[in-house]
């Protein structure tokens, strides 16, 4: 059973960053990609970031562009999620979810880790 544990996420000010990391343990299969999804109080779960497992391309929301980085580190099963020059607007709980197959709905999602940025 797959299992992803995101860490990193906490209180910071406005203009502050963090960096979440999502560990991916008991793979049994090839992933094809790794995204970061957002929910905010009331509202939908949004699309932030994704990256492909093998080739590293990289994908992101407008609303993160220039702000956040995914990258990964595959020795370590663990995506990452740098996040600066955070925003109030970008408060909210940050999934993370491993896409085995393109063109395909997320398989596996993490717990979440709540991120708070005050004004």
């Amino acid at each position: 059973q797959v299992q992803l544990v995101e860490s990193g996420g906490g209180l910071v000010q406005a203009g502050g960053s963090l960096r979440l990391s999502c560990a991916a343990s008991g793979r049994t299969f090839s992933t094809y990609a790794m995204g970061w999804f957002r929910q905010a109080p009331g509202k939908d779960r949004e699309f932030v970031a994704a990256i492909t497992w093998s080739g590293g391309t990289t994908y992101s929301d407008d609303s993160v562009k220039g702000r956040f980085t995914i990258s990964r580190d595959n020795a370590k099963n663990t995506a990452y999620l740098q996040m600066n020059s955070l925003k109030p607007e970008d408060t909210a709980v940050y999934y993370c979810a491993e896409q085995l197959r393109r063109g395909f709905p997320y398989d596996y999602w993490g717990q979440g880790t709540q991120v708070t940025v005050s004004s």
